[in-house]
């Protein structure tokens, strides 16, 4: 209505905008869309999928928040978040697996079909943050497949401070192009695929990352840490990395795992990038490497274990002959039971630097805690604290520095390729 105001001898009317409601009351103008305000019941049992697909078409407009309060949302659907839109939950970071409190979204969609669309598909400048991802129809005795808990497309997509109950497929980006994608606290138990990037172009960053089977343990998600760890152990590669350009990894765990680390080709390229304070512990290969760039990956201050206990021929890291790019380790920490430390048959340059090497399995035989019979190998200033021997160089390596060591029993080199070998400074074995 108007309102009329005397100024002096000029009558002015002040018109008072009523406000303008869009669908299920939420105001037009609105940057936050609450989920509830479009018939959301986040009781658990009721599919909320319409509601939200309906305040994320209302966020797309013009760009905005959708906002999920605590509750339960039962999801039998997939969401595509266009761009300039979030999501966003409660929580202020990942939670504990029990009590299961927050916003906890109840997945559905995709049992079986592995390949179908994801829960979530983040396009250019969107992001999903606080949120649970709880998956109910699966079960611990039976484990199935389902597509990936999100997929990120084009550039500057967010996933942070989420946490995954049991998702089978976590993160992808890939192999749709993908530039500055950040995943950050990210926690949570992932069964076969945990975060897989390929068809970056530009700076991808992972951070502080968990995956951990305790979370699907608890009874509250009706888990059973047996299970799990041993399936886990038997099938999860726990980060994948295909095509990405000057990646950026900190702070990254995983327990228990296939494979911890997993660098690939794909149809996209390879990797290159920096890998920093990341850990696998009780994986059956923390490290597989079949194909980097040629300047390759570092990887510094990074934790390795494996255990015998279920695995199969376990060893911390494997260069396959596939690799021909460079791999650098530099203050890492090997230890457990693995076979192998490091064994190398690719094409490509090794280097090891100020690391600690170990194995505590018990063998007639003992094997090398380094092994390579191919390419360029240096290993400087590093510790071997236990006693089998440090190094084996092998027919088919070309040259090797082996320098400035020390050991448990001084440093017992095995060399097979004579002159090749520049062997300097080292601690006397015994």
């Amino acid at each position: 209505m108007c309102k009329p105001w005397v100024i002096g001898a000029v009558i002015v009317f002040v018109m008072a905008a009523a406000p303008v409601l869009g669908a299920k009351g939420a105001k037009a103008g609105d940057s936050v869309f609450n989920v509830k305000s479009f018939g959301a019941k986040a009781d658990g049992n009721t599919d909320d999928t319409a509601a939200f697909q309906a305040a994320i078409d209302a966020a797309g407009k013009l760009g905005g928040k959708v906002f999920l309060p605590a509750g339960r949302y039962m999801t039998r659907g997939t969401f595509k978040v266009p761009p300039g839109v979030s999501i966003e939950g409660v929580a202020n970071s990942p939670i504990y697996c029990e009590p299961l409190k927050g916003t906890i979204v109840l997945a559905t969609a995709g049992r079986d079909k592995e390949e179908s669309e994801p829960l979530f598909t983040l396009q250019e400048s969107t992001s999903v943050i606080g949120l649970t991802i709880y998956y109910p129809e699966q079960k611990v005795e039976d484990i199935r497949p389902y597509p990936w808990t999100f997929k990120l497309i084009g550039a500057d997509n967010t996933v942070e401070k989420v946490t995954l109950i049991n998702s089978y497929n976590g993160i992808r980006t890939g192999p749709e192009g993908n530039v500055r994608h950040r995943i950050r606290g990210v926690y949570g138990c992932v069964l076969r695929r945990g975060i897989f990037v390929d068809g970056c172009v530009d700076v991808g960053r992972i951070e502080d990352i968990q995956f951990h089977g305790n979370w699907w343990w608890m009874p509250d998600a009706k888990g059973n840490s047996l299970i799990v760890n041993k399936y886990m152990l038997q099938n999860l590669e726990a980060f994948i990395f295909g095509k990405t350009d000057s990646e950026f990894v900190t702070n990254t765990f995983v327990f228990p795992a296939k494979i911890g680390y997993h660098f690939i080709a794909t149809e996209k390229g390879v990797c290159y990038g920096q890998f920093s304070g990341i850990s696998a512990d009780w994986a059956q290969k923390c490290i597989v490497v079949d194909a980097v760039l040629s300047i390759g990956i570092v990887i510094t201050n990074g934790m390795f274990a494996s255990l015998a206990q279920d695995s199969v021929d376990p060893t911390q890291v494997v260069i396959n002959e596939t690799n021909s790019g460079s791999v650098r380790f530099e203050n890492c920490m090997f230890w457990g039971e693995p076979i192998y430390n490091v064994i190398s048959h690719g094409s490509g340059y090794v280097s090891l630097s100020n690391c600690y090497l170990s194995s505590w399995r018990k063998s007639d035989n003992p094997t090398p805690l380094i092994l390579a019979d191919n390419g360029k190998l240096q290993v400087i200033g590093c510790t071997f604290g236990t006693g089998q021997p440090s190094v084996a160089l092998k027919p088919g390596l070309k040259h090797a520095v082996i320098m400035g060591n020390n050991g448990e029993k001084g440093v017992r080199i095995v060399n097979e390729i004579g002159e090749k070998a520049a062997i300097v400074g080292n601690e006397a074995a015994e």
